[in-house]
């Protein structure tokens, strides 16, 4: 194994994006410090640098494989301090455009907790290899630049109560969330700007947590009622740690669900099944519901440079920033990972460039069109809607009529769903046959 310097990385965030970063540098790297200026290992979970914190947070399918993958044993630890487990399909009571998907079994395990336990959890495993250094309540200053700027050699950083320091380092990724500012410091080294895109959707959740006795939701370890274009509102009941459920409700284009007890409950009865509804009647809430605002769908298109400085990379959220009722931000986080794998563990020098076409063909482009094609199809939001969306609109509400009524239909969109599966598989003939059919 070839590298420069001595052989250390150095990773921007602590969140779980920058966790699946430091886990698959670990084995390429002698040294890995994660950066983050947060107290990560204090005791207040719910830390500033995780603002949505507080909210629903879903892993999945294919998150929670990889989470497998990298930390052996990590499910199972999971379940064993308190998160709910169940099949993604069987034990989970999906409702969509009104009507209540057949639940039978995926393959596919659903591991439903909240977000600080999902965090604790791999922070630990990261934590414990021996190579990995933590570098908390330490702010991020700006690049070590060497080469007349084709080469980045570290950061500078400023420790709590210290003066500014540089990690010097063979590689830094940036994994500091969608607030990064690669792009910034990339247009000053003269790179030009990053292209953008952003799609308006207005999102606003409101999360409160309950008490909620088990036969209140008969087998099922959670119940999603997805908004749709005839009733844009939604809202996710599950069970997770702490012997608590997880409410949180949203709605689109500052339709939000209010933060008073009893406006939450009148919006959640407007949904378009009575389920959650009925639910927390049987339930005891523990605190007042809570907001947050997600404006746009956010992606920075790096693959598309034509230039790129050598020992530098972004990831996660400062990549792409999806619209949270999709729930696919962690797992494209894991994904990310993967790519990053690849790259860097055959010990030679990096093609930024080359990493950042695969983390979009391979963990980026599917589920971004997948979400933005999801937002067109509500009438009020904004953007253009070409002949292949508009049919791919078609083709799921057809999906999703099929997967009310047949088994096979409902299993493999499930899939789908979890980005275990490739879209495609709907077009298999005898799939597309039910499909169509019904």
């Amino acid at each position: 194994m070839t590298s420069r310097g001595d052989n250390r990385a150095v990773v921007l965030g602590g969140g779980l994006a920058g966790l699946f970063a430091t886990r698959v540098l670990a084995d390429r790297y002698e040294r890995v410090i994660l950066v983050d200026r947060d107290h990560l290992t204090g005791p207040n979970l719910l830390r500033r640098g995780l603002p949505q914190g507080h909210h629903l947070h879903g892993l999945l399918s294919r998150g929670q494989q990889i989470a497998e993958e990298l930390f052996p044993g990590v499910t199972d630890k999971m379940v064993a301090d308190g998160a709910a487990i169940g099949d993604a399909s069987k034990d989970v009571r999906w409702i969509i455009n009104g009507k209540r998907l057949v639940q039978v079994d995926s393959g596919l395990v659903c591991l439903t907790a909240s977000r600080p336990f999902f965090e604790a959890h791999i922070r630990e495993r990261v934590l414990a290899l021996p190579n990995v250094e933590l570098a908390e309540q330490s702010d991020i200053s700006r690049l070590e630049v060497v080469e007349d700027g084709k080469r980045i050699a570290g950061v500078w950083v400023f420790p709590e109560n210290s003066h500014e320091t540089l990690l010097a380092a063979e590689l830094v990724v940036d994994a500091s969330g969608r607030g990064s500012r690669a792009a910034v410091w990339l247009e000053d080294l003269e790179y030009g700007r990053v292209e953008e895109e952003k799609h308006k959707i207005g999102m606003g959740y409101a999360t409160r947590y309950y008490r909620i006795p088990d036969e209140a939701f008969g087998d099922d370890i959670s119940i999603n009622t997805v908004a749709s274009a005839g009733v844009p509102r939604g809202c996710i009941c599950q069970k997770i740690d702490g012997n608590r459920a997880i409410v949180t409700a949203y709605g689109i284009l500052g339709d939000h669900p209010p933060t008073d007890p009893e406006g939450y409950l009148a919006f959640i009865k407007t949904l378009a099944a009575p389920d959650i509804y009925e639910t927390l009647q049987h339930a005891v809430a523990l605190n007042d519901p809570v907001a947050y605002k997600f404006p746009t769908n956010l992606r920075r298109h790096y693959q598309r440079m034509t230039a790129f400085p050598t020992g530098f990379l972004v990831i996660g959220d400062a990549v792409a920033s999806f619209n949270p009722s999709y729930a696919q931000g962690m797992t494209v986080a894991a994904m990310g990972s993967t790519v990053l794998r690849k790259h860097v563990q055959g010990g030679g020098e990096i093609d930024p460039l080359a990493y950042f076409r695969d983390l979009a063909a391979e963990a980026i482009d599917g589920c971004w069109d997948m979400a933005i094609g999801a937002d067109l199809s509500y009438p009020e939001v904004q953007g253009e809607r070409t002949p292949e969306i508009l049919e791919a609109h078609a083709f799921i509400a057809q999906v999703q009529d099929a997967a009310s009524r047949d088994g096979e239909v409902s299993r493999a969109y499930q899939r789908v769903i979890g980005l275990a599966d490739h879209p495609s598989v709907l077009h298999e003939p005898h799939l597309e046959a039910k499909i169509l059919a019904a």
